[in-house]
């Protein structure tokens, strides 16, 4: 059993939905970088519960506490603890999941490993848990930032049919903030919350997917065979709650394109710089980065809690109904923006490590 992620730069989550706290440790963090407090805090805002009318209204202000590994703003080498308190849980609105497992939640299957589950909030199956890897995510971002300019953004691209134009390349974290939806395109994200309120109203949910654009990415970062770049993303994409697909550069649409369309053809500038005018294999051949920027797609099912009855069991396994109870989002797309460019840091970050270590002086 292990809440950890990562090889050089690996971070271990902690704590509950309905706990007292929860919490990431960082380990392997280089030392004398800069710690942006406020970085950190601002993707915890973004990720955070309760910020507009399509999220969950839950309220939690999700401040964050670092407890170690950071003196005078910069980072020790040391293990980085940092915490954020629960402050707005409801156990009494669970009281009924004591007895009956929730349809396509993690109850019945933490049940039948565990023997035991965290029947208030889902325990550590809730995306309560993400809190630690948006702390550590934005960690590593800024120090991707900071020593090879690398930068991260992402947006909501579909909402249920709703499909986002194309997005420029230039595309920025602002321009993605600009509606609740996190969609860069306003027309479109118009719609998507209209789409979404009236979804809320009728109880149910809805899922979607989102893009993730990264800039800056040398050639080289990415390790053959089992630890291929795209494997490790996807992995770490398809780690977070509601995830249920992946993919990188033309994805699945390659699969109707013929070799002589989807190559992507090398090319050599002025400069001896090595690019591809096309970029179907979206910043990663043969599971390492080859320097163009990495396009990746991730898809989020609807949100498993909804306000109608539905069949389920007990934990008798007596068939029964339950009807969903509390406050969750009716779509987790606009949170999950940020949960995606943290995922995508952490990897990122490992993999610079690791390149860097194997390049020791002869």
């Amino acid at each position: 059993m292990s809440s950890g992620f990562g090889t050089l730069f690996r971070i271990t989550t902690w704590g509950e939905s309905h706990g007292g706290s929860v919490g990431v440790v960082v380990d392997g963090c280089p030392p004398r970088f800069p710690v942006d407090e406020a970085q950190i805090q601002a993707q915890l805002d973004r990720r955070r519960p309760g910020q507009s009318a399509i999220v969950t209204q839950r309220k939690e202000s999700d401040l964050i506490e670092i407890m170690s590994g950071v003196q005078d703003g910069l980072s020790l080498g040391t293990p980085i603890a940092m915490m954020v308190r629960n402050e707005d849980a409801r156990s009494r609105d669970y009281d009924e999941m004591r007895d009956k497992f929730r349809p396509s939640h993690a109850d019945y299957t933490y049940e039948e490993k565990y023997g035991i589950r965290a029947w208030s909030g889902g325990g550590r199956s809730s995306a309560r848990e993400t809190v630690g890897r948006v702390a550590a995510g934005a960690l590593a971002e800024g120090i991707l930032r900071s020593a090879f300019g690398v930068e991260i953004v992402a947006w909501v691209d579909s909402v249920q049919e709703l499909q986002c134009p194309p997005v420029s390349e230039s595309v920025v974290r602002e321009e993605v903030d600009q509606t609740i939806v996190r969609c860069p395109d306003l027309e479109m994200a118009a719609r998507m919350i209209e789409h979404i309120e009236a979804v809320r109203k009728t109880g149910d949910s809805v899922g979607g997917t989102i893009r993730c654009l990264i800039r800056g990415v040398p050639s080289g970062w990415g390790e053959p065979v089992f630890d291929r770049l795209e494997a490790d993303l996807g992995r770490a994409l398809l780690s977070l709650p509601a995830c249920k697909g992946f993919e990188v550069g033309s994805g699945f649409a390659g699969c109707l394109m013929r070799g002589s369309e989807h190559n992507d053809a090398y090319v050599a500038d002025d400069e001896k710089r090595v690019f591809t005018p096309t970029n179907h294999s979206g910043g990663i051949q043969g599971g390492i980065s080859n320097g163009m920027p990495i396009l990746l797609r991730a898809a989020f099912k609807p949100v498993a809690t909804i306000l109608s009855e539905q069949q389920t069991v007990t934990v008798e396994r007596e068939n029964t109904t339950v009807k969903g109870r509390g406050r969750h989002d009716p779509c987790v797309l606009p949170r999950a923006v940020p949960m995606v460019e943290s995922m995508v840091a952490l990897v990122l970050m490992d993999h610079a490590m690791r390149q860097n270590a194997l390049l020791i002086p002869h």
